[in-house]
């Protein structure tokens, strides 16, 4: 088939398309900048198309021909810029991507949410009728733009919601990379008691998931949550992360509540100045929210089945953060004396 990808050169979005380029289909890549892949992706067959979703003109000629679209665009961690860009993107560029969709006779949209809507989950593990609190503009708009992505598969255009867990993996440079540069440094500070539950998604899982949710006849207006099998204590997946580099790591602990008024006084004097906070509410969340949630939904509808534990998923990654230059390479053993 002939596939549309937006947000196609970001780090999810280059290994959906690695996986659609391996399946024999051919790929059309909409994303507004080139990003670390996109030359890569261009050898490998993929058209990549310059562009912002808030265009309409744009997502018209990438849509032509298309039978099948992943909208992963989306407007995420930007800094500099007013609260409402978010929304153009996040929720008016998903208005412009199904509007020429279902004008080009395109056969299904999968759109990526993120299990974020949710906010904490009181009630561990949360499935897809979890509260909805999203606790900032990038999952509000995620969020704000669902309805609209339901609203048209009830006029025919056949349309799924995946709502992704905490995504990490080999071509990732940010998103676990702070995990990982903390723990090889040997030391992990750690604020509360580490209990917090959080919910890794390896990203092969993740387009496995996006894989089965192509099929026409699944899925159709649903949400589903996609995560790995199995959510983690904090510390515990910080002691996976020392397993998978093979160093030993401290976990001090220290009180959460001045993290929380430090991130936000931080963010507060920080934003004035264009500057980029060293610590910022969202990032404290991780210490606090519980991110736990029951992906049987997804197994029974899509026949999702996430196929990478954590160990391997952890270890595969540490490889590329240091075979890429992120982390230093392991100390040569000294060989034994004759």
């Amino acid at each position: 088939m002939k596939i549309l990808v937006t947000g196609g050169t970001g780090f999810t979005g280059t290994a959906l398309v690695r996986r659609l380029l391996a399946d024999g289909h051919s790929v059309v890549v909409l994303d507004y900048k080139e990003g670390l892949f996109a030359s890569e992706l261009k050898r490998r067959g993929a058209e990549v198309v310059l562009g912002s979703v808030t265009s309409r003109d744009v997502v018209a000629r990438a849509m032509q021909g298309v039978e099948v679209v992943h909208h992963l665009a989306a407007a995420f961690r930007e800094l500099n810029v007013p609260e409402k860009h978010y929304y153009e993107v996040n929720v008016e560029g998903t208005r412009n991507v199904l509007t020429a969709a279902a004008r080009a006779g395109v056969q299904k949209v999968i759109y990526c949410s993120t299990c974020g809507v949710h906010g904490n989950i009181d009630a561990p593990p949360g499935d897809e009728n979890a509260p909805i609190k999203p606790a900032d503009y990038y999952q509000q708009t995620k969020y704000e733009a669902e309805p609209f992505v339901r609203e048209w598969n009830r006029r025919g255009l056949r349309t799924t919601i995946l709502r992704p867990a905490a995504i990490y993996g080999p071509g990732d440079p940010e998103r676990f990379f702070m995990i990982f540069k903390r723990v090889a440094r040997g030391v992990f500070p750690m604020f509360g008691d580490g209990k917090t539950l959080y919910h890794p998604l390896y990203i092969d899982n993740l387009v496995d998931a996006f894989v089965a949710a192509m099929r026409p006849e699944v899925g159709n207006g649903e949400a589903y949550l996609i995560a790995d099998e199995h959510y983690i204590e904090i510390e515990k997946l910080v002691k996976a992360v020392a397993a998978a580099l093979g160093v030993t790591v401290n976990v001090p602990h220290y009180p959460l509540a001045p993290l929380i008024a430090a991130g936000h006084v931080c963010e507060t004097i920080c934003k004035p100045f264009g500057v980029a906070p060293p610590i910022f509410p969202r990032r404290v969340d991780w210490y606090r929210q519980n991110r736990a949630f029951d992906i049987s939904k997804a197994k029974r509808d899509l026949g999702y089945r996430p196929a990478v534990g954590l160990t391997e998923g952890l270890a595969r990654t540490a490889s590329w953060y240091r075979t890429e230059g992120y982390l230093p390479l392991p100390a040569a053993t000294p060989a034994s004396a004759p």
